[in-house]
């Protein structure tokens, strides 16, 4: 009966780690910070490209393009982004096999729109994206903050989707690892979410009543599914419906990219 039991915890976990990295991963090739990554076809060569679309203050964000033809040249344009301001532009350098663009620093939460294109000896342009990429600077994060508000944020979501398959299974632990999930989502999401926040934008919390961040609602509304379900349980036995709503609730709101409606300068309200 103990092996059993025990073989059950190992395929709950192994199920729970599948959802999770899934989920993980979704969540950060989907969202607005991460760099834009693709191929595309100019002047007969398939050229790879990462455009960050994130950077730290304190210094221009370099863009580097590898382009071994040294017969074509490339050009930047930018302008900050919500701003009224007319497209800049300014040509690319180059070091050896590659290209290399600087997007001008803003403050935190500043952003500037972007967009590289190539240029051959004949004077054709050929833009790598359809469309200009939005970057957002930040302010630096000592790893003293950030490393652990990951660690506990991605701890929270194991445990939360490993005991929303505790509820399904009607299993013993649930209540128990409801208090856990509980406990690291308060402390990765509610105290050291805000805290990585005005490190790297100088608020703490830019989501409802004040904003619409997205990362901050998300995260409140997780924290107050699984208050719920702690308080039933500790009335009644019927706190499983709540747990398992709390760890779907969960699993969605982590697959809402991180930083949607995220801190940003208007600059046409500051001109």
């Amino acid at each position: 009966m103990y092996r059993n039991a025990n073989r059950r915890s190992i395929a709950y976990w192994i199920m729970a780690v599948i959802i999770t990295l899934v989920s993980v991963v979704f969540q950060r090739v989907t969202g607005p910070t991460y760099s834009l990554k693709g191929v595309t076809e100019a002047f007969g060569q398939n050229l790879k490209f990462k455009l960050p679309r994130s950077h730290d203050t304190g210094s221009s964000a370099e863009v580097r393009v590898v382009v071994p033809d040294r017969s074509i040249a490339g050009e930047l344009r930018h302008r900050r982004y919500k701003s009224n301001d007319s497209w800049s532009f300014r040509e690319l350098s180059r070091s050896g096999d590659t290209l290399v663009a600087n997007v001008p620093e803003q403050p935190a939460a500043g952003k500037v729109m972007y967009q590289i294109a190539l240029i051959d000896s004949t004077g054709l342009r050929l833009p790598l994206t359809e469309e200009p990429v939005v970057m957002r600077f930040k302010d630096p994060v000592p790893s003293s903050a950030l490393w652990p508000h990951i660690v506990l944020m991605f701890a929270a979501m194991l445990l939360a989707t490993r005991t929303g398959i505790e509820a399904l299974a009607r299993e013993e632990r649930m209540y128990r690892m409801a208090l856990w999930t509980s406990a690291l989502l308060f402390a990765g999401g509610i105290v050291l979410g805000p805290i990585v926040q005005k490190y790297a934008f100088g608020a703490a919390w830019t989501g409802w009543p004040i904003g619409n961040d997205l990362t901050d609602n998300k995260t409140a509304v997780a924290m107050i599914v699984w208050v719920i379900a702690l308080l039933r349980g500790r009335k009644s036995s019927g706190c499983r419906g709540w747990v398992i709503a709390a760890s779907i609730a969960t699993l969605l709101v982590y697959l809402v990219p991180h930083s949607v409606l995220g801190s940003e300068i208007d600059y046409t309200k500051t001109e």
